[in-house]
């Protein structure tokens, strides 16, 4: 099947050399592990979606840095880590760049966020001019992997080139021949788009219509019409929380709730949304691990949070803190440079290192001169030369008759 775990994205994730000021190839000599006695305070700022149409995602994902930053200084081991959390809010706003420029005035070292790709482009160059490392646990437009960020960006999601994929092998598997498509016109929705269009018409498919709509917009009946005026056999709805309204409208119009296909910006729980039944058997891809399914885990993040009701990205997010601490441990430095200089070498991605998968296992190497190979909630992190994660598992999910998810493969 084509949801497999750990896949390599070698040649997904751009082998291009990296272009403008992106950090340079590792020469694959990794670097001295700082001895002496670290007495670290790091303070790490968030932008993550407390508003807007990505909302749903802002609780489990702040939910899994707090779990970290506890967890950090629960080991007591040299690191005290403050996480300050700001909202994200979406490109109809401009509450990322007032976040951010709040963050940067608390002279944080590293800020995790924003969820959105689109909203990340839009404070990227903000933070990297200040020096400050930036970090999305959920950034999948390919548009980062050689940006002009002087090393200074990292992601623990993939690139939407493997969920594009996997996606439309997926559409192709159950036999579908044609696919029509509703989609969020900016750098996350027209990038996944693009990677499914191709990926689905490579496998003998064809899109008969594709209909894009802008963030902010809340009347969706003229792309519903021209999309079902098309007749397809299925349809994909690269959307934010924008699927709230446009699902039920669709389904209205008298095409099956179980030919609709779902992508991790609306891979949501919709038991008090829709009625019982309305997308039984559609299917939907999700970056990462199934959370649920990590039982311990999944009970920690709901002692810090015990609302949650959604996990997605919350490992992300876990392992984004974890790595910026390993990183700063590493060098014994929390300024931004530093951070981003250990980076990849905590990740195992310059050459091997002692596995590790907590911070207290992790710490203790370190401050011992090992070099550590960090694997965290969200699977195998190693990053390549240009702070993409190298590995990554894209989760395929089925709705049950309750509106609810379930992995199937």
């Amino acid at each position: 099947m084509v949801g497999v775990s750990a896949l390599l994205l070698t040649g997904c994730s751009g082998t291009a050399e990296p272009s403008g000021d992106k950090a340079p190839a590792a020469s694959g000599d990794a670097k001295t592990v700082k001895a002496g006695d670290r007495d670290l305070t790091l303070k790490i700022g968030t932008i993550l979606p407390q508003s807007g149409a990505l909302a749903f995602l802002g609780p489990p994902e702040e939910a899994g840095v707090q779990l970290a930053v506890n967890d950090i200084n629960a080991a007591n081991l040299g690191m005290k880590v403050e996480a300050v959390f700001r909202d994200s809010g979406d490109t109809t706003t401009d509450t990322a760049t007032v976040s951010v420029t709040d963050l940067l005035s608390q002279d944080v070292s590293a800020i995790v966020g924003a969820a959105s790709s689109g909203v990340s482009k839009t404070v990227i160059d903000q933070i990297v001019a200040a020096g400050v490392v930036q970090f999305s646990p959920a950034n999948t437009s390919p548009d980062f992997t050689e940006y002009a960020d002087k090393g200074l960006y990292w992601r623990t999601a993939p690139s939407d080139l493997l969920q594009g994929e996997v996606l439309g092998n997926q559409i192709a598997e159950d036999g579908n021949s044609t696919l029509g498509m509703i989609v969020l016109n900016d750098a996350y929705g027209t990038g996944l788009a693009k990677s499914l269009k191709d990926t689905f018409e490579s496998a003998g498919g064809e899109v008969v219509a594709e209909e894009l709509f802008n963030e902010g917009d809340s009347n969706f009946a003229a792309q519903i019409s021209a999309v079902t005026a098309a007749n397809p056999d299925a349809i994909a709805l690269i959307t934010f929380d924008q699927a709230k309204i446009i699902i039920p409208a669709l389904v209205g119009t008298g095409y099956p709730g179980d030919k609709l296909y779902l992508v991790d910006g609306n891979l949501a729980d919709y038991s008090k949304d829709f009625p019982a039944g309305l997308i039984a058997g559609s299917k939907g891809t999700l970056p990462g691990l199934d959370v649920g399914t990590l039982g311990d885990f999944t009970d920690r993040l709901l002692e810090v949070d015990p609302t949650l009701k959604d996990f997605s990205y919350a490992a992300e997010s876990y392992d984004s803190v974890m790595l910026i601490a390993l990183a700063a441990y590493a060098g014994n430095d929390v300024s931004g440079a530093s951070i981003a200089d250990y980076l990849r070498q905590v990740s195992g991605g310059e050459g091997d290192g002692e596995k590790v998968s907590d911070f207290k296992a992790a710490a203790k190497a370190l401050a011992d001169g090992k070099q550590v190979n960090y694997d965290g909630f969200s699977g195998p992190v190693t990053f390549d030369k240009n702070g993409d994660p190298t590995e990554a598992t894209i989760g395929v999910y089925e709705y049950k008759a309750d509106n609810t998810y379930k992995r199937i493969n």
